[in-house]
């Protein structure tokens, strides 16, 4: 009984620590407008094939820039995100990500 009371007390803490480290969409905003010259400026891309980041799942957007900065997403314009990508510390990625998950 105690593991498992151990046990919850360590998820319920591991998960508060990511509702912490949550992003702030107002820095992301700042950040976006270098996303804007192929994403658009509201998160709707103008350019066919470029995908629309206006409401996009937040932990998706984290998940794929990681995967860019880590070369791990290769591929059609893999390197122009992945030089994007590579100019990002963690701040910035979650506030991208909690700044375009909030556009609705």
């Amino acid at each position: 009984m105690k593991k498992v009371a151990l046990g919850l007390v360590v998820g319920l803490g591991l998960l508060s620590g990511n509702v912490m480290a949550a992003g702030d969409a107002a820095a992301g905003q700042a950040k976006a407008a270098i996303c804007a010259a192929c994403h658009g400026a509201d998160g709707i891309a103008m350019i066919p094939g470029y995908p629309h980041l206006k409401g996009q799942n937040e932990q998706y957007i984290i998940s794929s820039l990681n995967a860019y900065k880590n070369k791990e997403r290769n591929g059609g314009l893999a390197a122009v995100m992945q030089a994007q990508a590579a100019m990002l510390n963690d701040a910035d990625i979650a506030n991208l990500a909690a700044y375009y998950s909030s556009l609705k």
